[in-house]
């Protein structure tokens, strides 16, 4: 039996994430050739319809491409990096991830998509996407004498 010391376990630790990254490293290669990095969504779902947010800060409008379908949204573009003056000017530090990205959403209900109204203001993009009739919450009010109402939307009763 071969007794081993670990006498540096942050060395041990490195060496594990080497070999880690050795397997699975031809595998993110190819993820971050088709997206370079990918934004921030949050979406909420207020009833009668979704609001999808994406923050993109730096980028601009005309660099993006959105496109909804019934089931989903795709947002890709691109995030240009910002060109350094030629004087003596150095970038000490810089975190922000910069190039093609892509992001798609499902969503757990249809939407009409050709009522989204989008909104891009100040780094942000807005989609308010208005679900279709049939997948919004519909109250029915039951009488007490068997025969049911006509069916309220949420929000209405």
């Amino acid at each position: 039996m071969i007794i081993r010391r670990y006498l540096d376990p942050i060395t041990e630790i490195n060496a594990i994430r080497r070999q880690i990254n050795d397997v699975f490293g031809d595998l993110t290669t190819e993820a971050l050739s088709k997206a370079d990095w990918a934004p921030a969504v949050r979406l909420v779902d207020r009833g009668n319809e979704f609001v999808l947010t994406t923050h993109l800060a730096g980028v601009n409008a005309a660099d993006l491409d959105v496109q909804v379908s019934a089931d989903g949204v795709s947002i890709s573009g691109t995030r240009n990096q910002p060109e350094v003056a030629a004087d003596d000017t150095k970038v000490l530090y810089d975190d922000t991830r910069y190039g093609s990205f892509q992001r798609l959403v499902n969503l757990p209900d249809a939407v009409q998509n050709d009522q989204v109204v989008a909104n891009f203001a100040d780094g942000v993009l807005t989609l308010t996407l208005p679900k279709v009739v049939e997948a919004r919450n519909k109250v029915v009010k039951i009488d007490l004498g068997g025969t049911a109402a006509p069916a309220i939307e949420a929000g209405q009763a």
